[in-house]
């Protein structure tokens, strides 16, 4: 399973090491000795990618992004490499919950904890009579839920149908599985352009039955 973000840990791991290992002696003018140094415009760029990685991967609230900020810039009296060791020590940190899962499987219990509370409103909805706001909240429901897997992959948003391609291409679900959403998208588009004779109530019950059961077996 394709997963950019872990790709781009690796990657840019990678780029801090050579960095780390093109230090040299350099002199400092206010120690009045020579000390080990890295380029800073070569710090800079990487320091660019890393942040950007961790915003994406980890969230601004990340206690690794929060961590990352606090150190990003240099002091008075640090070298360029003491900033990148500090800052490594970091990257590495963030690099080993994202890839062991915690951080996804954190923001996966929350935002499915958002999915149930919307879910049981479509379900009142339902019960009430009211089946097309029902099924437009329920097609809303999984359009965010792929929007979530495709951050949890790294792929960009987008319409409802590129993005169940996309996923589907990077086998977080089965050809079936895709046919089924865009099933599904057909009946949220109806009912958002009250077109009730395009689906049934039965359709609307059935929608939200198989979007519970997308959420629970795919966040």
């Amino acid at each position: 399973m394709a997963d950019i973000y872990k790709q781009r840990f690796s990657e840019l791991q990678e780029q801090m090491e050579l960095l780390r290992a093109s230090s040299k002696p350099t002199y400092n003018s206010f120690l009045e000795k020579n000390i080990q140094n890295i380029d800073a415009n070569a710090l800079l760029e990487w320091k660019v990618k890393a942040l950007s990685l961790l915003n994406k991967a980890c969230g601004e609230n990340s206690e690794h992004y929060k961590a990352f900020i606090g150190n990003y810039n240099k002091g008075t009296y640090d070298s360029y490499l003491e900033v990148l060791e500090r800052l490594r020590a970091i990257f590495l940190a963030a690099r080993e919950d994202y890839v062991g899962g915690y951080l996804k499987s954190t923001r996966s219990l929350i935002q499915v904890e958002v999915f149930d509370s919307e879910l049981e409103q479509a379900t009142e909805l339902y019960k009430a009579g009211y089946k097309n706001p029902a099924a437009v909240v329920t097609g809303v429901i999984l359009e965010t839920a792929l929007r979530e897997l495709c951050d949890q992959v790294g792929l960009p948003h987008g319409k409802l149908d590129k993005m169940n391609a996309e996923l589907a291409k990077l086998g977080q679900y089965n050809k079936l599985q895709q046919k089924r959403i865009t099933a599904l998208a057909d009946i949220r588009n109806s009912a958002a352009h009250g077109k009730t004779e395009e689906f049934t109530d039965r359709d609307v019950e059935d929608m939200i039955r198989d979007v519970e059961r997308f959420l629970a077996e795919h966040l």
